[in-house]
């Protein structure tokens, strides 16, 4: 997620912006090859470590994760890709890949899932 934003904002920087200009080219070549019966769907998810947050922009992780899939989700829309094919979610600090408590482990719970899958 470092790649992606600063600690405790949901302001895209530039090196993620640069990764997901590619990530908007291969779903535009991939969706060019889908059949048009085909309702598939890009699903972003945020999510953030467990240390808590209470800010005015994020009062709760809640807030920092959704709003961190939403700034990936209009990113996209401005690369190209439809609106009608995004989702954005938030699920905070509740779905931690790793349970320590080290830097290390912190950053990996920090991270934006994209999924792609039917609707």
């Amino acid at each position: 997620s470092e790649v992606f934003f600063q600690s405790a904002s949901a302001d895209l920087q530039d090196t993620g912006k640069e990764q997901l200009v590619k990530l908007a080219e291969t779903l535009k070549e991939i969706s060019a090859t889908i059949p048009k019966d085909i309702k598939w769907m890009v699903s972003i998810i945020g999510h953030t470590d467990k240390r808590p947050i209470n800010s005015p922009q994020f009062p709760s992780n809640w807030e920092l994760s959704s709003a961190r899939a939403l700034s990936v989700l209009k990113y996209l829309i401005e690369m190209g890709i439809p609106p009608e094919r995004l989702s954005a979610t938030g699920y905070g600090e509740y779905q931690q890949i790793d349970p320590g408590n080290d830097e290390a482990a912190l950053s990996r719970n920090r991270r934006i899932e994209i999924k792609f899958n039917q609707r």
